[in-house]
């Protein structure tokens, strides 16, 4: 897909990963729809891209991600590309998992983006054509002591991303999945965390060389890439792929 003139919709636009794309989708021409929570943070933004607009959202609640994606068909009168980016992180051993935290972060981290999927898809298939990029995480390659609860769920968003993809293929929709690595970005700060501090997270002594987190920028560079060939999965980092 070509990013000029196209319609983009960008979760998590207000700081990391999803600020970085929604530059650089502007920078090629896009048209962007500017969401999160922090409407000052997004303001700011709109005022750095041209043809911009800022639509606050939580996309912990349905009936917010639906308004969302009325408000940006209204305004621009289509929707070529969906970023679903925004996410939080949650950290703990499986016996600790605390159910109120896990449902809160799988309504972001799954839900969310699946409402967003179901609410584009329509629209993309009047137009014939649109591209659905959800933003995972190379944690859903890996098993991590105390990563479950978010590793899971990033799974779960990889298995509705590729099954959709099959799916929507006639339609002239094409789905991707990006896998960043460590990225220099909030992220961290913003995970929940429900780990005790002697905890063992594993992995510090097996003699692994360290490679250092990439910019929210360089995963940006990836989503567009992904965007224009169209790949079904983005990672961040050749080593990263399976062994399939």
């Amino acid at each position: 897909m070509q990013i000029k003139d196209r319609v983009a919709i960008v979760t998590g636009a207000s700081s990391g990963i999803g600020l970085a794309t929604a530059r650089l989708l502007s920078k090629n021409g896009a048209r962007v729809a500017l969401v999160a929570r922090s409407k000052s943070k997004l303001r700011a933004l709109c005022q750095e891209l041209s043809d911009s607009i800022v639509v606050p959202t939580d996309m912990t609640k349905p009936s917010e991600i639906r308004k969302m994606i009325r408000t940006v068909k209204e305004h621009f009168g289509r929707i070529d590309i969906l970023v679903n980016n925004a996410g939080q992180g949650y950290d703990a051993p499986v016996e600790k998992i605390r159910l109120k935290n896990f449902r809160y972060i799988f309504n972001l981290d799954v839900v969310g983006p699946l409402i967003a999927m179901q609410k584009v898809i329509p629209v993309m298939q009047k137009q014939k054509a649109g591209m659905i990029v959800n933003v995972s995480s190379g944690t859903a390659l890996m098993y991590l002591p105390n990563m479950s609860p978010y590793s899971s769920l990033k799974r779960a968003l990889v298995g509705i991303s590729l099954t959709a993809r099959e799916e929507l293929k006639g339609d002239g929709i094409v789905v991707s999945v990006v896998y960043p690595y460590i990225t220099s970005t909030d992220f961290e700060a913003n995970t929940i965390n429900d780990v005790e501090e002697e905890a063992d997270w594993g992995g510090e002594d097996d003699g692994a060389p360290f490679i250092p987190p990439d910019s929210a920028e360089y995963i940006a560079q990836k989503i567009l890439d992904g965007i224009q060939n169209e790949e079904a999965e983005i990672f961040a980092h050749d080593w990263m792929k399976p062994n399939r």
